[in-house]
């Protein structure tokens, strides 16, 4: 008889009467991570390719699908083959002989692989997607959300192991990777694409482009915070918030083939990420990790930041056309949206006696 763990299921834990099997060690999670990058670097070729080589797209079977695909099989390849492995410990691998975070990844890879049949069957039936079709197709949701559950295996393994180090750094790696699958499908609401702010508001038509303007950072704001909010309640990581922004800024960089003003705004927002994660490290040293609103203050100062950043570099690469009230209050209301956004992820107080 296969000997069971008999502990009650829990967060991050297992059900009850399921073998005990190995974590993934540094190094599996190291490899998932580049794997993970090349799945990533396979979806922005694709993305790219849309976006500037669209007549070379005529149907699924596409050098772009390869390099995407390509990146897929050898990241599911992976997630599978360490359950496989543990199939000593686990006859029944498939189910029970997921290590701790990779779980989630499995369901992943069935989901991608859906939304990969699909992709084909639209691509050959009702061709190939411009645009917001492209950003829209239900097919392409499907990859995305898969990718994401995908990509982000590490960094569950590296939260459950509570471990820092190494393993810290493959964890920041995944979450960087995670959030940037997310930001494949919403090119449209970009913050990074856009260069709204170097037009004046009032001129003629740019009343809307402001408009759009002001809400992609809010959009943008809402899928680089979230997640780091999601490493920083657990513990200050240096880096976390740097490699979040550089993944989004730089996958939009790159599909728009380096616009300069926006390349600007990129490293602006880089560097206010990069002094973020130094400002929350330093407050978690002196005030403590579980200091009064730390994090409504840590959302709050990594949207003010960024932006703030993002603007700046806009304004030296083409100086900035909105009014004081408008760009002020960008980051102002970004970091009111950040700080709510650490509000909502901050653990309950305990109850009083």
């Amino acid at each position: 008889m296969t000997r069971t763990d008999t502990a009650p299921a829990g967060i991050g834990g297992r059900a009850a009467g399921r073998p005990a099997v190995a974590p993934a060690s540094r190094r599996a999670d190291l490899v998932a991570v580049l794997l993970g990058a090349c799945l990533v670097g396979g979806a922005l070729a694709d993305g790219w390719a849309h976006t500037n080589r669209l007549e070379t797209i005529e149907g699924f079977f596409t050098p772009w699908h390869g390099l995407l695909y390509a990146g897929f099989a050898g990241s599911a390849g992976w997630t599978c083959w360490l359950a496989y492995r543990r199939r000593d410990r686990a006859p029944r691998w498939w189910r029970d002989g997921w290590p701790r975070g990779y779980r989630v990844g499995a369901i992943g890879v069935a989901v991608f692989a859906a939304g990969g049949l699909a992709d084909m069957i639209w691509h050959e039936t009702l061709g190939v997607e411009v645009g917001l079709d492209a950003e829209f197709s239900p097919s392409h949701l499907l990859l995305g959300g898969g990718a994401v559950l995908l990509l982000t295996s590490p960094l569950r393994s590296w939260w459950a192991s509570g471990e820092g180090g190494a393993r810290a750094a493959t964890g920041v790696a995944s979450l960087a990777l995670g959030t940037t699958a997310t930001t494949i499908l919403l090119a449209h609401s970009s913050a990074f694409r856009t260069a709204a702010a170097t037009q004046p508001v009032g001129a003629a038509g740019a009343q809307q482009s402001a408009i759009l303007g002001v809400d992609a950072y809010l959009v943008t704001a809402v899928v680089v915070v979230v997640p780091f909010l999601l490493a920083h309640r657990r513990r200050a990581t240096p880096g976390a918030a740097t490699a979040v922004v550089a993944g989004v800024a730089l996958f939009a960089l790159v599909m728009f083939e380096f616009p300069v003003p926006q390349t600007w705004g990129a490293v602006g927002a880089v560097t206010g990420a990069a002094l973020a994660d130094l400002m929350l490290c330093r407050f978690d040293a002196v005030r403590g990790a579980d200091a009064p609103l730390r994090l409504p203050i840590a959302g709050a100062v990594l949207a003010a930041l960024v932006w703030g950043g993002h603007l700046a570099g806009l304004a030296l690469a083409d100086g900035i056309g909105w009014t004081p009230e408008v760009w002020s209050g960008v980051v102002t209301l970004t970091a009111i949206e950040g700080a709510l956004l650490g509000g909502l992820a901050a653990r309950p107080l305990p109850e009083a006696d």
